[in-house]
């Protein structure tokens, strides 16, 4: 398979995320990862969605670290600092889970919870349903687990311009979705460092159409066993959502109506907030991750 890899200078300037990435293969392909904490202590696995990369937990691993966790964050196969396949076609839904189980399987990840967000969600939420053995308790951001029908209006208005807009300025779309704090210059720029050009961006493309939103989307039907084993999954379940994003911000309803294990949860919303709350509210985001587990 035909990748680029981002080149490491790229990352030289980054100053807020002072983490030494380390490296896994994963079918042929290197990806990256952060593991920060105590190695014996209770672990999390961070999965990041699109456009963004591990930098987007970078102000929730410190408070989650101090309390003892060890946070397990990858970098997504054509993301951050992992190997970019150059071809579109190279990317499907079940490509991108089956690339997740193969690192877990690499890293031999301890029992962990998993806190996950836009396409970490729907890659994440695959992974647990299929390697439950893996996981005794799951938390999500905005994120969903589609099954061939539209997410709405304000999905349906990013994928479209997502596949028409003339480059895919990653510092900028932060900024757009981010609605309770500024971005500042510095993290715009660690956003964009993983693309330098087009070249690098065949999955930030590629993974908008991905989403199986229509009947004909492959993925639906592992998706509907998914929630087969949600609608049985007993084991603790939270949602910490942003109303406000208008992409994804009502979906987690449908997770604490359908699933035993969200029952009687402390879940949370948090308003101003957009579709990364991880960005918006990150330390309140930790927070209710630490009082939750404890």
């Amino acid at each position: 398979m035909e990748y680029l890899r981002t080149p490491d200078d790229r990352f030289a300037g980054i100053t807020d995320f002072a983490y030494e990435p380390q490296y896994v293969e994963v079918v042929g392909l290197r990806m990256a990862y952060v593991d920060a904490g105590p190695a014996d202590g209770p672990v999390m696995l961070l999965l990041h969605g699109e456009p963004t990369w591990s930098y987007l937990y970078r102000r929730m691993i410190p408070p989650l670290v101090e309390a003892g966790y060890r946070c397990i964050a990858p970098d997504l196969i054509g993301f951050g600092r992992s190997d970019k396949p150059v071809k579109r076609s190279a990317y499907t839904y079940n490509g991108h889970v089956a690339w997740m189980k193969a690192f877990i399987a690499a890293i031999d990840l301890p029992l962990a919870t998993l806190f996950a967000q836009d396409w970490g969600g729907l890659i994440g939420l695959r992974v647990a349903a299929e390697e439950s053995d893996r996981f005794e308790r799951i938390a999500i951001g905005n994120t969903g687990l589609p099954v061939g029908a539209s997410l709405g209006p304000g999905f349906d208005a990013w994928l479209n311009i997502s596949q028409i807009m003339p480059f895919m300025d990653c510092g900028a779309l932060l900024q757009r979705a981010t609605a309770a704090r500024e971005l500042t210059d510095a993290e715009m720029d660690a956003y964009r460092a993983p693309f330098p050009d087009e070249a690098h961006m065949a999955g930030a493309r590629e993974f908008p159409t991905l989403v199986p939103i229509t009947p004909e989307h492959s993925a639906v039907a592992e998706n509907k066993a998914a929630w087969a084993t949600y609608e049985q999954w007993t084991k603790p379940f939270l949602t910490l959502a942003c109303p406000g994003d208008p992409v994804l911000g009502q979906l987690h309803h449908e997770f604490v109506e359908r699933i035993p294990g969200a029952t009687g949860q402390p879940h949370q919303e948090f308003e101003p907030g957009g579709h990364f709350l991880q960005d918006d509210c990150g330390e309140d985001v930790a927070a209710a991750l630490i009082a939750w587990m404890s």
